[in-house]
């Protein structure tokens, strides 16, 4: 069966020839395995890409002592989530107000050009914020694409007191382009391509500017059914804190905590899972090889007594402390 590939795949191919390095390669890779279609015709091709991404991978973990190029991030901390808007939106004042981070900052439009990276405190762990350029046509540059399909969660800021339903459907149409889907939205008639569905969190940003309540009342009434909404100020810091807990909340994730026998549990330093996460989940995350040595784990936090006995299919919630027993 013929490979039948679209002309934005040989855009995409002509990309990796041209990349200088392996970040630069693995991008293009990335993008030329979205577009190619599923279909027995594409399977050798698929299967052929995804060991040259593996290997390049290996490549540049080798070369991290050199210069990292800004469109490959490394995840790190409890999870990854991608801040994007349209021009003067306010994500790089987000992220220079809630993490380590000091992408720039200005009035005028365009000020971001690669991805900036930065650590956000919540509680006791770290999540992973990254700036990037808006997103419009003429900024999209061939590494963005992957780097949004490999994030956890999409922050998408819209200005309120500019037009923000216009954003949003401005900033919809351009991710659906990459094939992004956000929220429980149904793809497109393009379903034979890859579709990567993200989970996503609408900021209404400049809350302190005149007619912000009224358009983040309109932003609220279209969308509010299909994500969760939450206004701030990014400059001013109202609803910051708020935000943090929320970004939390739409990741879906809970912290367990260990314990050895007759030891004090460690806070300092939890286990992150996805909700919904097992005993057995867990036990793999502390070692590879507990998960087949497990014979079971006391649980303290969610079971009806402190120290009872569970079995390694025992759903675990958010702040349970395990003491695991190979």
């Amino acid at each position: 069966m013929p490979a039948n590939l679209p002309p934005q795949y040989f855009d995409a191919e002509k990309s990796f020839r041209e990349a200088k390095n392996p970040a630069e390669k693995i991008a293009a890779l990335e993008e030329m395995l979205a577009i190619m279609p599923k279909h027995k015709g594409t399977d050798h091709l698929r299967a052929e890409l995804r060991a040259r991404i593996a290997k390049l991978t290996q490549l540049a973990a080798k070369k991290s002592g050199t210069r990292r190029a800004s469109m490959v991030i490394e995840r790190e901390g409890a999870a990854q989530v991608v801040v994007i808007g349209l021009p003067n939106a306010g994500k790089s004042q987000l992220v220079s107000s809630i993490t380590n981070a000091s992408p720039a900052v200005a009035e005028y439009p365009f000020t971001t050009h690669s991805a900036t990276p930065g650590m956000m405190e919540f509680e006791n762990i770290k999540i992973q914020l990254i700036d990037t350029p808006p997103l419009v046509p003429q900024a999209i540059d061939f590494w963005l694409p992957p780097l949004l399909r490999r994030a956890d969660t999409l922050l998408i800021m819209v200005d309120l007191v500019d037009a923000p339903l216009e954003q949003m459907e401005t900033i919809t149409a351009q991710l659906e382009k990459m094939r992004i889907v956000i929220g429980d939205a149904e793809a497109g008639e393009d379903s034979e391509f890859t579709i990567w569905h993200k989970k996503a969190l609408i900021i209404g940003n400049k809350l302190d500017l005149d007619n912000a309540s009224q358009n983040y009342t309109a932003l609220k009434n279209k969308y509010g059914r299909q994500f969760p909404l939450i206004s701030i100020s990014a400059r001013g810091g109202a609803g910051l804190e708020e935000l943090k807990l929320k970004i939390y909340q739409v990741l879906d994730i809970i912290r367990v905590y260990t314990k050895a026998p007759g030891k004090k549990p460690d806070f300092a330093d939890p286990i992150i899972l996805d909700r919904g996460s097992t005993v057995e989940d867990a036990a793999a995350e502390v070692h590879k090889d507990f998960r087949a040595k497990l014979r079971y784990a006391r649980i303290w936090g969610s079971g009806k007594h402190d120290g009872l006995m569970a079995k390694r299919d025992h759903v675990l919630e958010d702040g349970d402390i395990i003491e695991l027993h190979l």
